[in-house]
């Protein structure tokens, strides 16, 4: 199947850059695959599309603040992004996998500077992204990120270093009810609930079924592969509880909230669609022609042409359908990625 084939035309200033001014007044796309039908609405109205009996399951993974800026000894700034911990010798010393920005004048031995006394040193080119490093602080690590670390949001929402904007970024680049810290992405498909919403969605007696995904800078990655057959996600650890599988396997109907959910849950469903409870790391890479095992409707963001995300929903409610969606919300000027509006399909 050619790569081709899901791509689509998007302004430039579709791409949302800054979050809605309340989390749940975001515009949502309803599309009805029986029907093919698609009609627009707010996200606030939401749970009146649930009702007693359906299970509604969300990533409860927690962004950590994973953009860090530090200097090399000549000076020159470097941008850090950290994706993945390889080990903890102490809590002041630590080594992760990471992206570096720029990259071209590092090599292994380069020593990076950060405040209050802390640095690393590169000790392993992994690839022609990727690279390894070994922390050493003066504070707990944890304390650290807490202090000095930005959310480390994806490439197309543009932030100076000192930008104010940065500051509101570590609450809204954030679900409501993060609690598993591990991402270095958003699960955003989360970030229109409000505690509005949720007590709207308690009322109707809809059951909430966390489960965690935590997502890697893969969901960045573009598939480079002409045949999308050929492509290969990027690990990502995920859980799932007993007491979340139980939920899932009794529910009516199983609304997953974003992709992340949408994997966890197909990976861990056996042939017959029952989540087994348990923790692994998953590739599940989902294009059109997969059988979905357990997921029966999606609230999902707009996502890139091209991406892994845009062939997940396009398996989920077809490739004809999902240009049609999209080229209507490019029409009615809906807000893109990350920090834009949202498609619940049913």
């Amino acid at each position: 199947m050619k790569l081709e084939t899901f791509d689509y035309h998007l302004p430039e200033n579709l791409i949302a850059q800054a979050p809605c001014d309340q989390r749940d007044h975001s515009r949502m796309m309803v599309v009805d695959r029986r029907q093919a039908s698609l009609r627009n609405a707010q996200f606030s109205l939401f749970p009146t599309f649930l009702k007693k009996g359906d299970v509604l399951v969300i990533n409860d993974s927690k962004v950590i603040p994973a953009r860090l800026f530090g200097r090399k000894e000549t000076g020159a700034t470097i941008e850090i992004l950290l994706l993945s911990r390889v080990s903890v010798e102490t809590p002041l010393c630590q080594t992760w996998e990471v992206l570096l920005k720029p990259a071209k004048r590092v090599s292994v031995g380069t020593r990076i500077l950060f405040a209050e006394g802390c640095e690393a040193t590169i000790i392993e080119r992994l690839s022609a992204k990727k690279w390894q490093l070994a922390f050493v602080m003066a504070i707990p690590f944890s304390r650290y990120l807490e202090r000095y670390g930005k959310a480390p949001l994806p490439p197309y929402i543009k932030r100076s270093r000192n930008n104010t904007a940065s500051l509101n970024d570590l609450d809204r680049y954030q679900t409501i009810y993060a609690r598993q810290p591990g991402s270095v992405a958003a699960p955003t498909a989360g970030l229109h609930f409000s505690e509005k919403v949720m007590v709207a969605l308690r009322k109707r007696e809809v059951e909430l079924a966390p489960v965690t995904l935590h997502v890697g800078y893969g969901t960045f990655v573009p598939i480079d592969a002409e045949q999308i057959e050929d492509h290969v996600m990027e690990a990502e650890f995920l859980q799932v509880s007993e007491a979340s599988a139980e939920k899932i396997n009794r529910g009516d109907r199983v609304i997953a909230v974003g992709t992340t959910a949408t994997r966890a849950i197909e990976t861990l469903a056996d042939a017959k669609g029952r989540v087994q409870p348990g923790s692994s790391w998953t590739r599940l890479f989902i294009y059109p022609g997969y059988p979905f095992k357990r997921v029966d409707a999606l609230l999902t963001n707009f996502h890139l042409p091209l991406s892994s995300l845009f062939l997940l929903v396009c398996a989920f409610a077809g490739t004809e359908l999902m240009q049609r969606a999209y080229s209507q919300a490019v029409d009615d000027r809906y807000r893109f990625y990350s920090y834009g509006d949202c498609m619940l399909i049913l």
